[in-house]
């Protein structure tokens, strides 16, 4: 095991004010940022080094963000040009007519985010959901904050822990207890409903009432704030001409209106089709992203080409711009964060620290999880509850996967010891790290892209989280030890 120094006693200590500093309701930046420092500063033995950690933190973190930015950008981009022509009031028509009131709303988008997940990770179906549900289900009195964690339990959450499709966390979760991919894959796919139940229930639950009518002002004042203060004069004045708009451009308001919805449509078609043995590739993740942003820019530049003609060559500038603003709006305060617990992680650490080719990167927070794995109990209950809470810890770098074989190999040391399959451990050391590092309690991940598109505070998000996921983890552990 790693020798635990003075700068793993920092980091610990840093993480822990986080943590309490985000259960006080106050912003984490300034303790972030100090905590980078001081880390830099001690682990190299200078205090220049301190301040270039600083830097090469948030730079890393921006760069591994940047994807977020980008997919956000082009998403907002692209309803902005289609406010222009009214198609973004004339696309939503029909899916409010199965999201009659707030309550549906809710499991509607919990329902389609949880699908769409599944197959595709969270990460593409964010823009999807933000784009073409969001407004809709805020519209008929769904609270924003509601709004986003439906979508963070269900994709984020519920559709990631499992990760059944695809089985890349139960691979690595296998591999680290030495058992058969299958059965952590069948048991995380159990544990993950009832956890995912569990949270989305007390979720709506704690918003119950505050969801209201889709004509009382309250809402009438969401559906306005949902859109950034430099864009709702502008809004307001398209949705009033909306039914005044010049023949040609209501003509290519309704043909938008109906375009880019199928086109959505397409994008999950052709990536359904790589996934069942098409010759296509697959669209995993970042992959699934960028095949959807591609598909938003090139029907930006068609929306706007309709709509300015010549003019479009400027006016989609300020669209993008728009959409940049947007993004940096969301993602901005998250930055520094990331950059703090990417200093905990060995695949970035090493450029963080600016250390040399050989030098090896050190894993600080895994040295530190591996620090205290021999002070749980040889007790299934206490051994259960000690591998879930080591994978929320570990997934506090904000890679919900990065903990999986630490996790999986405690279950297989520890398991039979204790009585438990290591399959049973591996799948609840699964639920921990990717429901904490997946983009659900923790702010410095995807998350910030469902509250960027809700237009909700990221920390404030990840708070309302913290009581429905917490407590269907714990739900979720114990049926374990019933179930197996």
């Amino acid at each position: 095991m790693q020798m635990i120094t003075m700068s793993h006693v920092v980091y610990a200590i840093v993480t822990v004010a986080v943590i309490i500093v985000m259960l006080f309701r106050r912003g984490v930046v300034i303790p972030s940022l100090i905590g980078t420092f001081l880390v830099g500063w001690i682990f190299k033995g200078d205090v220049i080094s301190g301040f270039q950690a600083v830097y090469n933190a948030n730079l890393t973190a921006a760069k591994e963000l940047f994807t977020i930015f980008l997919i956000i950008t082009f998403m907002v981009a692209l309803l902005a040009s289609l406010r222009d022509i009214g198609a973004d009031r004339r696309m939503i028509r029909p899916i409010q007519k199965l999201m009659i009131n707030g309550h549906v709303a809710f499991f509607v988008l919990a329902i389609v985010t949880y699908v769409i997940s599944l197959f595709f990770w969270p990460t593409p179906a964010v823009p999807l959901i933000g784009a073409l549900l969001f407004p809709a289900a805020i519209r008929v009195g769904l609270p924003p904050m509601a709004a986003a964690m439906a979508v963070a339990l269900a994709g984020q959450g519920m559709a990631l822990s499992s990760d059944y499709i695809m089985q890349v966390a139960p691979m690595l979760s296998a591999k680290g207890a030495g058992v058969e991919t299958g059965m952590v894959a069948d048991k995380a796919m159990v544990l993950s409903l009832i956890t995912g139940g569990v949270s989305i229930a007390v979720a709506y639950l704690m918003h119950r009432k505050a969801i209201r009518r889709a004509d009382a002002p309250l809402v009438q004042n969401q559906v306005v704030e949902f859109r950034s203060a430099e864009e709702t004069q502008e809004f307001a004045q398209a949705a009033a001409a909306v039914e005044t708009l010049p023949p040609n451009i209501l003509k290519w308001s309704k043909i938008f209106a109906v375009l880019v919805p199928l086109s959505m449509l397409g994008v999950m078609i052709v990536m359904a089709a790589s996934k069942f043995g098409s010759n296509m590739g697959g669209f995993e993740g970042g992959d699934g992203a960028a095949f959807i942003g591609g598909v938003a820019v090139i029907l930006l530049i068609l929306s706007c080409t309709v709509f300015s003609k010549i003019a479009a060559l400027d006016k989609i500038s300020d669209h993008l711009t728009e959409g940049f603003v947007f993004a940096f709006r969301a993602m901005g305060p998250v930055i520094p964060i990331a950059g703090f617990f990417f200093l905990g992680n060995a695949d970035f650490s090493k450029s963080i620290l600016s250390l040399g080719e050989s030098v090896p990167a050190p894993a600080i927070l895994y040295d530190l999880v591996m620090s205290v794995q021999y002070a749980i109990p040889a007790n299934g209950f206490l051994t259960s509850f000690g591998i879930l809470i080591i994978g929320i810890i570990a997934g506090l770098e904000g890679s919900g996967f990065s903990g999986l074989p630490l996790t999986g190999s405690l279950s297989g040391a520890l398991g039979p010891t204790v009585g438990i399959d290591p399959s049973t451990l591996a799948a609840i050391g699964q639920m921990g790290s990717v429901w904490s590092g997946g983009g659900t309690l923790i702010a410095w991940s995807s998350l910030v892209a469902v509250a960027g598109f809700a237009g909700v505070s990221v920390i404030e998000l990840a708070r309302k989280n913290f009581i429905p996921v917490v407590l269907g983890l714990s739900i979720a552990t114990i049926a374990a030890l019933f179930l197996w």
